[in-house]
């Protein structure tokens, strides 16, 4: 028996402006249903955002990306009761908004709250010089 379960996650992401299609990564939403396991972790760059040059409401924004992770806690708000697996689906699901994820990718791991770190680093932190993922 192997020591990896599969686990789901997409990128969280602000598109000021739907009709340019420029976007910035804003965070991960990993699920691990063999693990019991959903958990959003946002980290937005918001001069990164700012460069855009598209006028945005930075505090409907940042509501907008703390509602991800709580909707993966304890007080998940309307989404309480839910089984995760079925916020996972909800929270992923297509949405023309400013915030928004992208599609839903597949792989395996052994540590879901390791391998959210890790798409962290390689999909939201800004890339560091003289570094690959």
């Amino acid at each position: 028996m192997s020591d990896l379960d599969v686990y789901e996650y997409a990128v969280i992401r602000v598109v000021p402006s739907v009709e340019r299609g420029e976007l910035v990564n804003a965070g991960v939403i990993l699920y691990c249903q063999p693990r019991g396991y959903l958990c959003a972790r946002v980290e937005l760059d918001e001069a990164r955002l700012l460069a855009l040059s598209v006028p945005i409401d930075l505090p409907g924004v940042r509501l907008a990306l703390a509602a991800y992770e709580r909707a993966c806690g304890e007080e998940a708000g309307p989404l309480r009761g839910e089984p995760l697996g079925a916020r996972f689906r909800w929270l992923t699901a297509p949405r023309s908004t400013v915030v928004q994820t992208g599609p839903v990718h597949a792989g395996l791991t052994g540590d879901p709250a390791a391998e959210l770190d890790h798409l962290l680093t390689r999909l939201v932190r800004p890339a560091q010089a003289g570094l690959s993922a």
